[in-house]
């Protein structure tokens, strides 16, 4: 127990303490943005932040050299405070890393000290990849209007699509998805279900959530994207060619944050990271012991968000997941067992329908898309 109040400590308490900032920030439901390259001036003297215009040389340092020293397009640019801010998230990135990193190598993975440096290294890898993905974002954003959080979302949604699978280790590949989410002021609960017809392999999970900070997300006053969610879940994994059951629950912290705060240039754009525990157990019919284990749950990812305020709306992002027990399994690497990486994208078209999409890679390949149809709020 010890080891995993450490593994939330450790990754989350940062993103906690700027949480808490950004919702001062935010106060008076007016979204916050960071100090602005160029303003307009507005009466009393002041100035009101705008969006820097697109221009082709920093953006090309973005990419060469500005993928090895993140900000490089921003200070070629002039906009020397996200330049700043971007060697400082990159630096950060990299400390963690190399803190957590080399302690599990000389202690060669002991389990007494694994779980805070493991937890401590995802959050520098995840740092390090959410700072790259920004420092590209905010070469190209000027080029397009960016997009804008979805002031409200309504109530209920109901989905229903379709799964593929493309696994070595599995005989099964097509599956039925469906799957609900509801959203009460600030708490938010979902249950979703994958069956495979010809197999009878299924796939049952049930969770909630509570919006510890920030607005929630049916609420008709949201302005901005950044919160701080607790969640929780149970989980159940029947494979009944292969004569077991995974089975177990979690807890998970994760955080959300509008890169806008961060600069105009990364306006339209979020990150997120979390992190968890599970405790599951595979449960055989035969004369076995059924085997008790935990899990290190982590993630990030860095997305946009699509539309601009009318009914067409949604979100998009790139993410990492390090659970392994999912249909996608963990990429297999040299050293260690990664998760794996996935894109997913949800949007509103018209109305009440709209769609749902994701594509995940680990051992395996995993590809859904669904049909979504919201009941209830606005359109």
């Amino acid at each position: 127990m010890m080891m995993r109040l450490w593994v939330l400590a450790l990754a989350v308490l940062p993103g906690v303490v700027q949480a808490q900032v950004c919702e001062a920030q935010a106060a008076g439901e007016i979204p916050a943005q960071a100090l602005p390259v160029r303003g307009e001036p507005m009466s009393g003297g002041q100035e009101v932040p705008t969006r820097p215009r697109f221009e082709v040389l920093p953006a090309a340092v973005s990419v060469v050299p500005g993928l090895l020293l993140h900000g490089m397009g921003s200070l070629v640019a002039g906009d020397t405070q996200t330049a700043g801010r971007h060697f400082l998230l990159q630096g950060s990135g990299l400390g963690l890393l190399v803190a957590g990193g080399i302690p599990i190598a000389m202690s060669g993975a002991s389990r007494r000290v694994i779980g805070p440096l493991y937890a401590m290294t995802l959050t520098g890898v995840g740092i390090l990849s959410i700072s790259t993905l920004a420092n590209l974002y905010g070469a190209v954003s000027p080029a397009f209007p960016p997009g804008q959080v979805p002031q409200h979302l309504p109530p209920l949604e109901l989905e229903a699509g379709y799964q593929h699978v493309m696994d070595p280790a599995f005989d099964y590949r097509h599956f039925v998805s469906v799957g609900a989410l509801a959203r009460l002021d600030r708490v938010r609960l979902d249950a979703g279900v994958r069956l495979s017809p010809d197999e009878g392999n299924l796939r049952v999970r049930v969770g909630g959530a509570y919006r510890l900070l920030g607005t929630p997300e049916g609420s008709h006053r949201r302005a901005d994207g950044t919160a701080l969610d607790l969640e929780a879940a149970a989980l159940a994994h029947r494979y009944p060619a292969e004569v077991f059951t995974l089975a177990g629950g979690e807890l998970f912290l994760r955080g959300r944050y509008d890169m806008a705060r961060f600069s105009p240039r990364m306006a339209g754009s979020f990150a997120e990271m979390g992190v968890g525990f599970a405790m599951q157990s595979y449960i055989y019919t035969g004369p076995v012991d059924d085997i008790l284990f935990e899990q290190l749950l982590f993630s990030f990812g860095y997305g946009v968000y699509l539309g601009r305020g009318g009914p067409f709306r949604g979100e998009a992002m790139l993410y990492y997941d390090h659970r392994k027990d999912d249909f996608p399994g963990g990429i297999k690497a040299g050293g260690g067992v990664p998760g794996f990486v996935g894109l997913r994208g949800r949007m509103f078209l018209s109305g009440p329908w709209g769609v749902a999409a994701e594509l995940q890679a680990g051992s395996a390949v995993v590809g859904r898309v669904s049909l979504v149809y919201a009941l209830g709020g606005e359109p």
